[in-house]
C-alpha cells in the first residue's frame, strides 16, 4: 500500500512533498554538499535539523520530517514575541556553533546567492524565513522556535551575514508598509539588539551590521531580479508579488533608521 504524498509549499522550492515520516525534494546540483551538511550536523550532535535518509526510487532526496508547527503568513503572535525572537537567536548560534567544524567536501556545489565580502567563516544556512523555522510547544511558554527546514540556500558565508539576513524577517528590517500586521508597530531596532544579545554577537560585528544589511539588500535586489528572468518559477512569483520595491523600500527604511539601531546596538540607548 502506498503511502500519500502531500505537497509542501515554500516560497521557491518546487516537488517538495512529504511522505509518511520523510520528506522529498528533488535532487540538484548542490545537494550532495547540503546532505554533507546535513550529516555532520548529526555527527556533532545538532538534533534540530533534518536528518539524511538517501535517495528515494525516483532519485529524490529522503530528510527526516520534523514534527511541529510552521507559521504562515499573515504571521500569528506567537511567531512575533519577544521570546521567539531570542529563542531563535539562541538556535542559529547552537547551529553556527555546530557548523563551524564543518568541512566541506572537495569540489563541493552550492546554491548562488548574496555573499559577504572576505572570507568565509562556515557554511550557513542563509534562508531563515519563518516558513523555515519549525516551532513546537514549550510548556509555560507556547510555540517556540525548535528546528531549521530547508537548508537549500545553504553556503560558505559568515555569522553576521547569516543573522543579518534572520533579523531581516524576524525584526524586521522592513518598511512598516511591507510588514506583516503583527510586525508594524515592533520596535525593529529594539528587537535587532535583543536578537544580537541573544546570539552572542560581538562588538565588531555589532558595528558592521547596518552595513551589512545595506549591502545584503542590493545584492538580494539584483540576484531575485535575474533568477525571476532565468529560473522563473517560485523566483517569478515572488518577483511578480512585488520582492523587488519590498526590498527597495526596506533599504529606504534602513537609511532612515541606521542611528536608531546602531544607538540600540552599541548599547547607549536601552531597551525598555
Amino acid at each position: 500500500m502506498s503511502v500519500r504524498e502531500i505537497p509542501l509549499i515554500g516560497d521557491v522550492s518546487e516537488g517538495v512533498v512529504r511522505v509518511g515520516a520523510t520528506v522529498r525534494r528533488p535532487m540538484r546540483p548542490t545537494s550532495p554538499s547540503v546532505h554533507a551538511l546535513l550529516r555532520h550536523l548529526e555527527a556533532v550532535g545538532f538534533d534540530r535539523a533534518p536528518r539524511v535518509r538517501g535517495v528515494d526510487e525516483r532519485g529524490r532526496m529522503i530528510l527526516t520530517y520534523v514534527e511541529g508547527v510552521v507559521p504562515a503568513h499573515p504571521l500569528p503572535a506567537y511567531a512575533v514575541s519577544d521570546e521567539a525572537l531570542t529563542t531563535l537567536a539562541r538556535l542559529l548560534r547552537r547551529f553556527h556553533d555546530a557548523a563551524a567544524s564543518f568541512r566541506p567536501p572537495p569540489g563541493a556545489a552550492w546554491e548562488d546567492g548574496s555573499a559577504p565580502e572576505g572570507s568565509p567563516e562556515l557554511v550557513g544556512h542563509c534562508d531563515v524565513t519563518p516558513a523555515n523555522v519549525v516551532f513546537r510547544e514549550r510548556p509555560g511558554s507556547g510555540l517556540l522556535p525548535y528546528a531549521l527546514i530547508d537548508f537549500d540556500m545553504a553556503r560558505p558565508t559568515t555569522r553576521l551575514f547569516d543573522v543579518v539576513t534572520t533579523v531581516r524577517h524576524w525584526a524586521p528590517l522592513a518598511d512598516p508598509l511591507d510588514r506583516d500586521p503583527l510586525q508594524r508597530s515592533l520596535d525593529a531596532a529594539a528587537r535587532v539588539r535583543s536578537f544580537c544579545d541573544a546570539y552572542g554577537l560581538p562588538a565588531r560585528d555589532r558595528l558592521m551590521l547596518v552595513e551589512t544589511a545595506r549591502m545584503r539588500f542590493g545584492r538580494s535586489y539584483a540576484l531575485m531580479r535575474d533568477r525571476a528572468r532565468t529560473l522563473g518559477g517560485g523566483w517569478a512569483r515572488m518577483w511578480d508579488g512585488g520582492a523587488g520595491g519590498r526590498i527597495r523600500r526596506a533599504a529606504a527604511w534602513l537609511d532612515a533608521n541606521e542611528d536608531a539601531i546602531q544607538r540600540r546596538l552599541l548599547g547607549d540607548e536601552p531597551i525598555a
